[in-house]
């Protein structure tokens, strides 16, 4: 299966990505401050989250629909499956101490069921952490999400699937917020040409390639008229807190 090309897709080199990059990072960082023992992660991506993951582990296993270019074989604790989830075929239940899950469930047709299937390969009292952008905080519809979240949204379908759930989120500091201002008013003057609100009527399949073209022009764009801004974005401008509807993106442990 070929390497899937995408805006979804972030670059740890190309400048223009450094915002959505620093923010997606972010996590595995937060992540590793929690997971121990055997832990899985759903949707390897580029696989930056693996250098991160693997040193503060066991056993690490990391799942992607796609190939991933990395070479695994410098991780002597690593494997990597490919296969397209729901359900996780040839896991046994009780596995894992931890799956770790970002930026995922929003591209899952079945999201109750990739929780279920979650819930049911940790062990007792393992925990699930998950980041899925804050629907609230979207300027535009992605057509590459099924569906985005609202803070109460998720921790129902949390609790639907048997976790208890803590519902942090993941806030940016003035640096961040200058950046999105820039940002949003670039989207604003492309969607202003949208008088037909197509973006919502139009089955999103047929949006998905347009959709990257755009956001890929807007992003190198809005970094190369922001270039001071665009890269002095670092880790540290991002926080985890409570879960509300000004954060990013929703940051939420489930224990089983």
């Amino acid at each position: 299966m070929s390497k899937i090309q995408t805006a979804e897709r972030v670059s740890a080199t190309d400048f223009s990505d450094n915002y959505v990059y620093q923010r997606s990072v972010f996590a595995y960082h937060e992540a590793a401050k929690i997971v121990r023992g055997k832990v899985c992660e759903i949707g390897t991506g580029s696989g930056y989250g693996v250098r991160i993951i693997a040193p503060v582990c066991d056993e690490f296993v990391t799942i992607d629909k796609f190939r991933c270019e990395l070479d695994f074989s410098e991780y002597k604790n690593v494997k990597f499956i490919q296969m397209e989830i729901p359900p996780f075929a040839g896991i046994a239940e009780n596995t894992f101490d931890y799956v770790i899950t970002f930026q995922v469930i929003e591209h899952i047709e079945n999201d109750k069921s990739f929780l279920q299937e979650i819930n049911r390969v940790l062990k007792p009292g393992g925990k699930l952490i998950l980041t899925t952008p804050n629907k609230i905080q979207s300027l535009t519809r992605n057509p590459w999400h099924v569906r985005e979240y609202t803070v109460d949204e998720l921790v129902s379908l949390f609790e639907q699937c048997g976790f208890k759930v803590n519902a942090s989120g993941v806030f940016g500091s003035k640096n961040v917020d200058s950046y999105l201002e820039k940002n949003k008013q670039s989207i604003q003057r492309i969607t202003r040409w949208d008088i037909f609100n197509l973006q919502y009527k139009l089955p999103r399949t047929w949006l998905q390639i347009p959709y990257d073209l755009m956001n890929r022009m807007n992003r190198k764009k809005v970094a190369n008229s922001n270039r001071e801004i665009t890269q002095n974005i670092r880790l540290n401008d991002f926080s985890i807190q409570k879960a509300t509807g000004e954060c990013l993106d929703l940051f939420y442990i489930g224990e089983k």
